[in-house]
């Protein structure tokens, strides 16, 4: 499987087939249940980071997925030997047994900026692989000032520091014996104004160079432009002071951001990562297609991993889009205030149901015309619990009462056959009972017999 994924990654082509990542690639996404994305939150301390997450995925998720496939199972073998008693269709239930699938899917273990120097990384990302991840996604924030990709204040790291991380990535996962796990290289440039410290350039041209000529410096004329405990740089045979803030961090010149992501990108895919993440700001394809667009004329078969992240605000961000681009067109746009389109008043509005379809079609939009391979969507059960649980509190202190839980949960599960609806089976009291009854045989005091109330459920 893992050797699988890698080769995919590498060698497949998703402007292709539009939507091809949804058909062919088993990697890791949020919502479609193909796979499991763990998220390493900035306020965990390291040592915490690596034994409490490595937990979680070994111990706890790993365990439950090989759970609800022993209650699956279970459940085919009891109908497996009903049928032989029976004469039913045995063939069938075979069939369905060796050809079932496993809940255990790939996981990607999000670990931040590595939470530390390169050592910490490989601490972190070995801890990781060992619970049973087959890819670790790592960024070139700071770990010290971390930020969420979609907050402000973003601090990067030179190109060296983040490909030692990579490095050290690799290296546990070889040590490992794992040769083909996959890294994806994620990059918080666009939207990171500042670094936090300046790399030693050692040759005309190299990676540190680079970075450095991003930096917004002034002219150095004479020792009379300097301040006590300035910092000079020689750039192109003239000496420059960078601009430091009072924090000590260093800033970027504006409008540099998709050169460094750029430049990011394709420094990271020649030193050892297998895929991209470019944190944007908007969800808009064509912004996305132009970067990867310039990382291809470097490097052909780059794929890049999108964020959907719930922290756009989607709704507005699509009627502005077609705002813009109904304007530019000439088309008539004065019944519509630009400031002002997330606006119930334009819910029904023309404008709104064309946004709407482009946001339908964004991932096979992205796939085809950005270079999206792979999708995926970050904290949507956090919002669905809240969404869902304020909406059943509503009712349900209102004036629906019972109904509120009844009508909008209950009857819900059971009419599009969730099996959760039966939630002491789904925690394990089945099979629970399958166990004692193989242990004790007649003797065995079971949870499933007639007075169990999840039989109204059949």
């Amino acid at each position: 499987m893992l050797a699988w994924i890698r080769r995919s990654a590498k060698n497949a082509v998703c402007e292709e087939t539009p939507g091809h990542y949804q058909q062919e690639l088993p990697l890791p996404v949020w919502l479609d249940g193909c796979c499991i994305t763990f998220r390493v939150w900035p306020s965990t301390r390291p040592v915490n980071a690596r034994e409490n997450l490595s937990c979680l995925i070994n111990r706890r998720t790993v365990h439950l997925l090989g759970q609800a496939d022993a209650r699956e199972l279970g459940d085919l073998f009891k109908q497996l030997d009903a049928a032989k008693a029976s004469g039913g269709d045995v063939a069938a239930i075979q069939a369905q047994i060796d050809n079932y699938e496993t809940h255990v899917v790939p996981i990607i273990a999000d670990i931040d900026a590595g939470f530390g120097n390169e050592e910490a990384t490989y601490l972190l990302a070995k801890k990781m692989i060992e619970a049973g991840a087959c890819c670790i996604q790592i960024e070139n924030q700071v770990s010290d000032a971390k930020q969420c990709g979609h907050q402000d204040g973003k601090v990067t790291v030179p190109h060296e520091d983040f490909l030692a991380k990579i490095n050290a990535v690799r290296y546990a996962f070889l040590e490992l014996g794992v040769d083909d796990g996959v890294i994806v290289a994620r990059t918080d440039s666009l939207g990171a104004g500042l670094t936090q410290k300046i790399p030693v350039s050692t040759s005309e041209g190299d990676l540190a160079s680079q970075y450095n000529a991003f930096l917004q410096t002034t002219p150095v004329n004479s020792v009379a432009d300097l301040n006590e405990g300035d910092l000079v740089l020689k750039q192109n045979g003239e000496l420059v002071k960078p601009e430091r803030l009072p924090n000590g961090l260093f800033r970027f010149k504006p409008d540099t951001g998709v050169a460094r992501c750029v430049l990011d990108c394709i420094t990271s895919l020649q030193n050892g990562a297998d895929l991209l993440w470019i944190e944007t700001e908007k969800p808009h394809v064509r912004q996305i297609g132009d970067m990867v667009d310039q990382i291809r004329e470097v490097i052909p078969n780059a794929k890049l991993v999108y964020n959907n992240s719930p922290s756009f605000n989607w709704t507005l961000s699509f009627r502005q889009q077609v705002f813009d681009a109904w304007t530019e067109a000439g088309k008539d746009v004065s019944a519509y205030d630009r400031a002002n389109l997330m606006s119930a008043e334009y819910d029904e509005s023309e404008l709104a149901a064309e946004a709407d379809a482009k946001i339908q079609s964004f991932q096979a939009d992205g796939a085809r015309e950005a270079g999206i391979f792979h999708h995926l969507i970050t904290l949507p059960t956090y919002h669905t619990a809240a969404l869902s649980t304020d909406n059943l509190a509503k009712g349900y202190f209102g004036e629906e009462g019972m109904l509120a839980y009844v009508k909008g949960v209950q009857r819900q599960e059971i009419r599009q056959g969730l099996a959760c609806v039966k939630h002491q089976a789904m925690a394990g009291s089945d099979l629970g009972d399958t166990h004692k009854e193989y242990f004790s045989g007649e003797q065995a005091l079971k949870a499933s017999g007639k007075d169990n109330t999840m039989n109204q459920f059949d």
